[in-house]
């Protein structure tokens, strides 16, 4: 068989190949999947699981007319490779190359951006309501997995579609449920079946002849219907779907093609809403991930034949994993504290917290509005729940954090995970905005610790604190430092200075703070003396610190990983604004755009928020 992925248009050669050599399709993609992400690192079980979806997807529909929406995207990776970019399938998610999630700007086969979940199902009734309004007849479809549909946007717009009616496919790719084989063959039959335009031709006819029956006709339509609804829900979940108004279709072998083509084209031509229940297994094809799904959903380079990681160990101890270990050191003592995640106890560092103390251990789910609003509840009577949430996940819970923690003056921590710049996922995870969105929240205390000493320190601080409080801390290895046993609690808006200069002050937060004291030792060698203060806090600021250094050295230097607008620098002008203290200041920051995707180094660098390239615009701006 040709290489599907070396032709010039790989859809019309899928299209074109006999129905039994699709299995070595799928044998080609798995295998340029898995090298590429062995060396690039990546999201590989989901992907793996949707392979013959894939390819099922795109043998029957006509893309880019019509429409696939991949739910999150971390699954689309086939879909890469059969859409044009297999030639540069090697730059995966690195700096300059092609996205680990569909983006429109990259192909016209990318319809939606997406990168976090549950938006699928919105995007493609949007669009639905958009083609009918130009009178068009594109075919749409929402692919979502199961984990998605805990989050209850997804929910809303199951509501939606089931009220509007509008031709659409949603399909449920669910990893997680089992299934027994004879169950699964039968649901398989039956779903091929009561798609089929026979089997609703005559369905529809019976419905008439029974609906003009004279006395009983409408009694037996109503028994027919109730034993149809009696089957499907004893075989399948269909009845909740088709309390929404959905057709429900399935489930059925995600790994089957011939089942998957089938249904897929009898579907299409139905009318209405349409969800289509499938069965994968991730990792499928690659036997580590199939035995590790979790540790392979998203994993750095590796060694293909093995599985095992290459990445290096020892050094120092990542922030996450500081922050998990101190969490369960604190608790130990203090029965208040309990731990809640959005379906991230490995990303969030609280899996050995919720080993250690099950019961105070709470998993919402890909649900981040209803974590905080949970732990509000909780903090009402009495408990300290810690909320740990990646920074770009927690924009989603934004009217939670205000109205239901900050309005109340409640004591719920905030732990704000992969704050900054997070590398290779690019621009939907960085976490580029919290600083300037929780700086303006009353009651809320926002902190930004500049190595994993003080991160366990912030941590003690916020649990002691009788309100909420954010802490923000970075992806990856900290600085090295010693934790030491004591942790010791710090004073609520005090930073602290810890380098003299006369010829200006650097101010700085979180992990801006080593490259500013790198930044400021390569200019002491050209004979510039600069200060450099930890400002620590975001909010409250330490009014006194920065004012007295701004006034003793004449200038002001603010190094955040953050958006300017509205961050640490803006805060930093406006308390000496508010204190007529008229100093040159420079900012510096991530500019007024989403940052692409590119390893924390290299978008250092980029960006001039390394010590080198602060050095520079010290320079420039010193004179």
């Amino acid at each position: 068989m040709t290489d599907i992925l070396a032709q010039d248009n790989p859809l019309d050669a899928l299209k074109a190949l006999p129905a039994e050599e699709l299995p070595r399709v799928a044998e080609e993609l798995r295998g340029r999947i898995i090298a590429t992400v062995a060396e690039n690192g990546g999201h590989l079980a989901s992907s793996l699981g949707v392979v013959e979806l894939t390819i099922a997807l795109h043998r029957v529909l006509d893309s880019p007319r019509d429409k696939i929406i991949w739910d999150v995207g971390h699954q689309a990776y086939a879909h890469k490779l059969l859409t044009g970019r297999a030639a540069r399938f090697h730059t995966l998610r690195q700096l300059d190359g092609i996205s680990g999630f569909p983006k429109r700007a990259e192909s016209p086969h990318d319809c939606f951006d997406v990168g976090h979940s549950g938006t699928s199902i919105s995007a493609a009734l949007g669009m639905a309501a958009a083609r009918d309004a130009a009178g068009s007849d594109e075919k749409i479809v929402a692919v979502i997995g199961d984990g998605s549909l805990t989050g209850g946007m997804a929910f809303e717009a199951i509501n939606h579609a089931g009220h509007l009616k509008r031709n659409l496919i949603v399909i449920l790719n669910d990893n997680e449920m089992s299934i027994s084989p004879n169950v699964g063959a039968l649901s398989a039959f039956m779903s091929r079946t009561m798609t089929s335009e026979l089997f609703r031709r005559a369905k529809r006819e019976t419905k008439e002849f029974l609906g003009h029956l004279p006395r009983f006709g409408k009694e037996l339509l109503g028994l027919v219907q109730r034993a149809e609804h009696s089957l499907k829900g004893f075989l399948t979940p269909g009845m909740l779907f088709e309390a929404f108004g959905f057709e429900y279709v399935g489930p059925i072998d995600g790994h089957r093609l011939d089942d998957l083509k089938e249904t897929l084209r009898n579907a299409i031509q139905l009318e209405g809403p349409v969800l289509i229940h499938i069965l994968t297994k991730k990792g499928k094809g690659y036997g580590p991930a199939e035995k590790e799904p979790a540790r392979f959903h998203g994993i750095g380079p590796f060694d293909p034949a093995t599985g095992v990681s290459r990445e290096v160990k020892g050094g120092p101890a990542s922030y996450t994993g500081v922050f998990g270990r101190t969490l369960v050191e604190l608790a130990e003592n203090d029965q208040r504290i309990v731990a809640v995640t959005a379906a991230m106890p490995d990303g969030t560092g609280l899996q050995p917290f919720a080993e250690r103390y099950p019961s105070r251990f709470f998993d919402v789910g890909i649900a981040e509005q209803h974590a905080v609003t949970f732990a509000a509840g909780m903090a009402v009577h009495g408990l300290r729940p810690v909320v740990a949430i990646y920074s770009s996940f927690m924009q989603r819970a934004y009217d939670s954090v205000i109205h239901d923690v900050c309005l109340q003056n409640l004591p719920v921590i905030f732990a704000l995970d992969r704050g900054g710049l997070v590398g290779a996922d690019g621009p939907t995870h960085h976490g580029s905005f919290d600083l300037s969105f929780l700086r303006p929240i009353p009651n809320l205390t926002v902190m930004a610790p500049r190595d994993e000493h003080e991160l366990r320190r912030a941590m003690i601080t916020a649990l002691g604190h009788d309100g909420p409080f954010a802490l923000r801390y970075p992806r990856g290895a900290g600085e090295g430092v010693a934790l030491g046993a004591a942790v010791e609690p710090l004073a609520i808006g005090c930073g602290e200075k810890l380098r003299d200069g006369k010829d200006g002050v650097i101010c700085a937060v979180g992990v801006g703070v080593s490259s500013a004291l790198a930044a400021a030792a390569l200019l002491e060698s050209e004979g510039i003396e600069l200060a450099v203060v930890d400002g620590r806090f975001i909010k409250p600021l330490d009014a006194e610190l920065l004012v007295s250094e701004a006034v003793r050295t004449g200038r002001v230097i603010t190094v955040e990983e953050n958006a300017l607008m509205g961050g640490f620098g803006s805060a930093v002008l406006e308390c000496l604004a508010e204190r007529e203290v008229n100093v040159p200041v420079l900012r510096v920051g991530l500019p007024d755009i989403f940052v692409e995707q590119g390893s924390q180094r290299e978008l250092r660098r980029r960006y001039e928020l390394d010590a080198k390239g602060l050095a520079e615009k010290m320079r420039t701006f010193l004179g």
